[in-house]
C-alpha cells in the first residue's frame, strides 16, 4: 500500500507522535534540533511550526512529547536536556474549542482521509 502523505524534513528523524488533542496534529523532532509541528487539516505537506530549539550544533534532539491538557511541549536531546515549549496560539485553539469532542476529531480525520483515499471504482482495476 502507497503511504498517505510523504514529509521531507531535510534530516533524520529522531521522533514523531501525535498530538493528544487534535486527531490532525502531530510533532516531529529532527538531528539537527528542529522542532516540526504540522496540522494536516491546516495545511498538509508544510509544517505551521518548524523552530530551532539547541544551543550547539551537533546536539541532536530525539524525543518529542505533548502534553496532555495543556499547550507544552516536552523535547529531549541526545545531551541529557530536556526543553519545555508552549505551542503558538493557533495551536492552541483546539484546547479552548468548546466544540470540541472525539466525535468531532474523528470526522476531521475522516474528511481529511477522504481526500487522499482512491476511489473505490479505480481500487477494483489494480
Amino acid at each position: 500500500s502507497e503511504p498517505m502523505f510523504t514529509f521531507d524534513l531535510g534530516n533524520s528523524v529522531g521522533d514523531v507522535v501525535w498530538s493528544p488533542y487534535s486527531a490532525t496534529v502531530f510533532g516531529a523532532v529532527t538531528d539537527d534540533g528542529q522542532v516540526h509541528i504540522f496540522d494536516l487539516s491546516q495545511e498538509k505537506y508544510s509544517p505551521l511550526c518548524q523552530q530551532s530549539v539547541v544551543q550547539k550544533k551537533r546536539t541532536k534532539v530525539n524525543h518529542l512529547a505533548f502534553n496532555k491538557h495543556y499547550p507544552v511541549i516536552l523535547v529531549g536531546d541526545d545531551r541529557g536536556n530536556a526543553l519545555t515549549l508552549k505551542l503558538s496560539p493557533n495551536l492552541r485553539k483546539c484546547l479552548k474549542d468548546k466544540a470540541y469532542s472525539n466525535e468531532n476529531e474523528i470526522a476531521k480525520m475522516e474528511k481529511l482521509l477522504e481526500l487522499v483515499r482512491e476511489p473505490a471504482e479505480n481500487l477494483s482495476d489494480k
